[in-house]
């Protein structure tokens, strides 16, 4: 770089005050990823100088020494005509695969070998700028072909004007047409892959808004489900019991705390699962709700984080009979094989999941798909390797089965699609008195 060492030093302190700009923009408005800038695109008037190795024969055409030089002024004015056209188009891909350019293309080749066999000496120098807009609007196998054919004519074209020597023109041509669809094409990948890792970057967060939001709804659907439910039996026995009534406004304030817990423990992402505890969860609220549950266990022990996800098909579907199935009993099967564990849960309500009819989910859920209840639990699931069912039971009521392999294949802590659960805490959910009820 040329200039003093006091300018050169100005320009690194530009670029420095630039790029620290850049970033202090990025974590003030958070637009995208904190990185460097992308720069100017490729644009067109990076090719017009080149322009420049025309100027030989405009200096014949000045100086008289072209024959017929209204025939080769009017070769040169459509020449660069055709190369400005074509070098705009080149970096836009419709354009540049268009119909127009190739023609423009095609005219160029034709001018630029009538020219150098007519005239020779400075007017070759049209192959090697040809070759520029040949590389720039070409990308294949078209390209190579032309590039082969134009070395091959330009060599031929020069051969008969300077002999031998002239075959440094088929090199340039050569060089000049392979080094510029190499360049322009490397400067297409860099952006598409930038855009590509952009576009992943959204996504990623995306996918982490929607597991989230996702895990709320299952920590919480539940935990107030247990407290409505806790709720109206305190309202109920208070009148007639109420020691009974204060101790579900105990377990009212133990499961409220517990809320708490799950929420910031559901903040940081580091909670181990337990089948067993939502297991022993569901037979408390299924008890205080006055539906008699019914939980039987087989199998060898689950890894972790099935047994994370099956607490929270557990934590869902009980959530559903208490609020929505009026049902008075409810079977939870936990089995499995050495390759799959299998978890269903059966009652014997009305046959739906809510107020909609039977086989959606509609306890707090969108069955479009927006992310919560069984419609995630069904996503979450999937991208385990398993599955999940919901629907009318063969004999009444409603059935949610859901599978999983022994060791599912759940995405890494932190990439897209990553699949973090946050079930109940340790402590249990106290379960009604011996003897108490729901009516007073």
């Amino acid at each position: 770089m040329t200039g003093s060492p006091k300018a050169r030093t100005g320009w690194w302190q530009a670029i420095a005050y630039r790029r620290e700009a850049w970033r202090a923009h990025v974590r003030r408005t958070g637009e995208c990823k904190e990185t460097e800038p992308p720069g100017p695109p490729p644009h067109p008037f990076a090719l017009l100088p080149w322009l420049l190795l025309g100027m030989g024969a405009f200096s014949n055409l000045f100086q008289g020494e072209t024959p017929n030089p209204l025939l080769g002024g009017l070769g040169v004015l459509t020449f660069n005509s055709c190369y400005i056209y074509v070098a705009v188009r080149a970096f836009v891909k419709e354009k540049r695969e268009s119909l127009s350019t190739r023609v423009a293309l095609v005219v160029m080749a034709l001018v630029t070998i009538g020219l150098a066999l007519g005239y020779g000496g400075s007017w070759v120098l049209f192959f090697p700028l040809l070759g520029l807009a040949t590389g720039a609007s070409l990308r294949g196998l078209p390209l190579k072909t032309a590039g082969v054919v134009l070395a091959v004519v330009a060599g031929a074209v020069a051969f008969h004007h300077e002999g031998w020597g002239g075959l440094d023109t088929a090199y340039a041509t050569w060089i000049s047409t392979i080094v510029t669809a190499v360049i322009l094409s490397l400067s297409e990948a860099v952006r598409e892959l930038r855009a590509a890792r952009e576009e992943l970057a959204r996504q990623a967060v995306d996918q982490e808004r929607l597991r989230f939001s996702r895990d709320l709804h299952d920590l919480l659907g539940h935990t107030l489900s247990v407290i409505v439910v806790k709720s109206e039996a305190a309202r109920r026995l208070a009148p007639a019991r109420l020691d009974a009534a204060l101790t579900q406004i105990a377990d009212i304030e133990s499961v409220g705390r517990q809320a708490l817990t799950e929420i910031r423990e559901a903040v940081t992402g580091y909670r181990e699962g337990s089948l067993a505890t939502e297991l022993d969860r569901a037979h408390s609220a299924l008890t205080a709700a006055g539906v008699e549950p019914s939980v039987h266990r087989a199998g060898a022990p689950v890894e972790p984080q099935t047994a994370a996800l099956l607490g929270w098909v557990v934590r869902e579907a009980v959530t559903n009979v208490v609020r929505h199935s009026g049902a008075t009993r409810c079977e939870i099967t936990v089995s499995g094989t050495p390759e799959r564990v299998s978890l269903t849960i059966t009652d014997n309500g009305t046959g739906t999941t809510g107020t909609g009819t039977a086989g959606t989910d509609t306890a707090g859920t969108d069955t479009a798909g927006t992310g919560t209840g069984l419609t995630g639990l069904r996503e979450r699931l999937a991208a385990a390797g398993g599955s999940l069912t919901a629907g009318p039971g063969r004999r009444g009521g409603f059935t949610v089965t859901a599978e999983l392999p022994v060791e599912p294949g759940f995405p890494g802590p932190g990439r897209p699609g990553a699949v973090v659960a946050f079930p109940a805490p340790a402590r249990e959910v106290p379960s009604l008195q011996a003897g108490s009820t729901l009516g007073p």
